[in-house]
C-alpha cells in the first residue's frame, strides 16, 4: 500500500502524556508521507489514543469511533493507549475498529498499517503482556504552538490500591538525560515558549534510564540540567508525588529563571487512615510540610491538588477530615475525582462502599471549595504586574493566557500578542472566573 497522499487524523483522550505520545505517532506517519487532517475530515486512517482513568473510557472510545466512521466509513480505525492495553479484546468488538495496539506496539504503527484492510468483522489485536513493556520512547507534543508537553518518564512501580496505571503502562522507566535535553532544544528552536514536563510518576525520574532498575540520575539532576537550556522561557512541572518532591527541587524552582512557580501535587485524601488503605507513600504531615515549604520560598506559587472522594471506607467523618485539611491548606485549586471501581485493583474488594449519590455530593462540596480557593488565590494576585503568555485561540473576540503562576487572564484578541509574553497588571476578576489585565509601566519599559 503506497503512503503517498494518504491522510491520517488523530484524537487524544486523557492525560498530557497521551498528548505527547499522539504527537510522536503523528510524526511517524507524517514522516512516512501521510498528510495530517482534522478528526472530523475524511481520512484514510483514524488513530484514537485512549485513557483508562475515566469511568466512561468505553463510552468515549465508542463515541470517537462513531465520529471517525461518520467522517469516512471506509477509513481505518486504530485504537492505542491505556484502555487499549487493558481491554484489547473488548475494543476489537466495537463496530468500525480495525486495529488495537498495546503499549509496546503503538510506536510501531507503520508496520501494522501496511497491509491493513477495512475489517468486516472484529478488529485485529496486537498487544504484549505489560511485563514486556520495559523500553522507553521519548515523546513531545506541540499541540498549540504555545506550549509543548515533553515526556521524560513512563510507567509506575507504586501499588496504589485504586489505580490501573501500572497495569496499563508497566514498570517505571525514564528517558536518558541526553535525549530529554535534545528534545528540549528542538522545542526551543521552534519558538515554543513553554515546556510542560510529563510522565506517569515524574518524580521517580532516573529509574530505568539505562534499562536497569538503578537510579542513574534523579529528578533534581533532570531539572538542574533543563534549567541550563537556552531559549526556553518557561518550564512547568506537571504533577509530582509529594514524597518525591524534595526541598532541593523546590529551592531550584524558586531561584530558576525558566521553571515557573506552579506545582501540582496529588494528595488523594486528607485522612491518614485512608492514605494507608490507598497505599500512598506519605501521610498528611509530609504533605502539609511540602505545601508550607513551597509557600515559604515562593509566596505567590500556584499549588494544585488531586483528591479522590468516595474511596471504600470513607465515612462522613473521614471525608470531613479531608475537607478541613484542604480548607486550611494555602493551596490554589483542586482537581476532584470521584472514586470508581476498577477491575484488578485491590480497592474493589474493600469494605465500606460509599453510595454513588454520596460520592457525587462530596465531589460537589470539594469543587465548590476549589472555586473558593482559586478566587482567593486570584485575589492575592490583583494589582501585581506579571508576565502573561498569550495563546492563539480567538474566542468571540477574546484571547486567553496564563501568568507563570497559573492565573488565567483575558483581553481583546490581538494577533500581534499570540505566543508572546507580555508584562501586564492584573486588574480584576471577571464573571467567567478569568482576570482582566491592563498594560503596565513594566510593559512600557519592556517595549521601549
Amino acid at each position: 500500500m503506497s503512503h503517498f497522499h494518504r491522510t491520517a487524523a488523530f484524537h487524544t483522550l486523557g492525560c498530557k502524556l497521551n498528548f505527547a505520545e499522539t504527537s510522536t505517532i503523528a510524526r511517524q506517519l507524517t514522516d512516512a508521507g501521510y498528510d495530517k487532517v482534522s478528526f472530523d475530515d475524511k481520512a484514510d486512517v483514524y488513530v484514537i489514543n485512549t485513557c483508562s482513568v475515566t469511568e466512561n473510557a468505553d463510552r468515549e472510545c465508542k463515541l470517537h469511533v462513531k465520529r471517525a466512521m461518520k467522517a469516512n466509513p471506509e477509513g481505518l480505525v486504530v485504537i492505542v493507549g491505556c484502555y487499549a492495553q487493558l481491554k484489547p479484546e473488548e475494543i476489537s468488538q466495537i463496530d468500525g475498529v480495525d486495529l488495537v495496539l498495546g503499549a509496546k506496539e503503538k510506536f510501531n504503527i507503520l508496520s501494522y498499517l501496511d497491509d491493513l484492510e477495512k475489517s468486516e468483522s472484529e478488529g485485529i489485536v496486537h498487544s504484549c503482556e505489560i511485563e514486556e513493556t520495559d523500553f522507553f520512547i521519548g515523546s513531545y507534543s506541540i499541540g498549540d504552538r504555545t506550549r509543548a508537553f515533553l515526556k521524560v518518564q513512563d510507567g509506575c512501580d507504586y501499588k496504589c490500591t485504586y489505580c490501573t496505571i501500572p497495569l496499563a503502562r508497566g514498570i517505571s522507566r525514564s528517558d536518558t538525560i541526553e535525549n530529554v535535553l535534545k528534545n528540549a532544544r528542538e522545542i526551543a528552536e521552534r519558538d515554543i515558549k513553554e515546556i510542560v514536563l510529563t510522565g506517569v510518576n515524574i518524580g521517580d525520574y532516573g529509574k530505568g534510564e539505562f534499562g536497569n532498575k538503578r537510579h542513574e540520575h534523579t529528578f533534581l539532576d533532570l531539572i538542574s540540567e533543563l534549567n541550563q537550556v537556552e531559549g526556553i522561557e518557561r518550564i512547568r512541572i506537571s504533577s509530582i508525588e509529594p514524597n518525591l518532591l524534595k526541598d532541593e527541587s523546590i529551592e531550584l524552582v524558586a531561584k530558576s529563571k525558566s521553571f515557573v512557580p506552579h506545582f501540582h501535587i496529588p494528595l488523594q485524601s486528607g485522612s491518614d487512615e485512608l492514605l494507608k488503605k490507598m497505599k500512598r507513600r506519605y501521610l498528611t504531615k509530609l504533605y502539609n510540610d511540602r505545601v508550607n515549604k513551597i509557600r515559604e520560598v515562593m509566596t505567590d506559587a500556584a499549588i494544585g491538588v488531586d483528591v479522590i472522594v468516595g474511596f471504600p471506607g470513607e465515612t462522613e467523618e473521614l471525608f470531613m477530615e479531608t475537607y478541613n485539611f484542604l480548607n486550611n491548606l494555602p493551596i490554589s485549586y483542586l482537581h476532584v475525582f470521584t472514586y470508581s471501581e476498577r477491575e484488578n485493583t485491590e480497592a474493589v474488594g474493600m469494605q465500606g462502599v460509599v453510595p454513588i449519590p454520596e460520592r457525587k455530593k462530596r465531589n460537589k462540596m470539594l469543587r465548590i471549595l476549589s472555586e473558593k480557593k482559586k478566587m482567593a488565590f486570584y485575589q492575592t494576585q490583583l494589582g501585581k504586574t506579571l508576565p502573561v503568555l498569550w495563546e492563539h485561540e480567538n474566542k468571540d473576540g477574546k484571547m486567553y493566557g496564563f501568568t507563570e503562576n497559573y492565573v488565567r487572564v483575558q483581553k481583546d484578541f490581538d494577533e500581534a500578542s499570540v505566543n508572546q509574553i507580555e508584562f501586564l497588571n492584573l486588574e480584576k476578576i471577571l464573571s467567567d472566573g478569568t482576570v482582566s489585565v491592563q498594560s503596565s509601566y513594566e510593559s512600557f519599559l519592556a517595549k521601549a
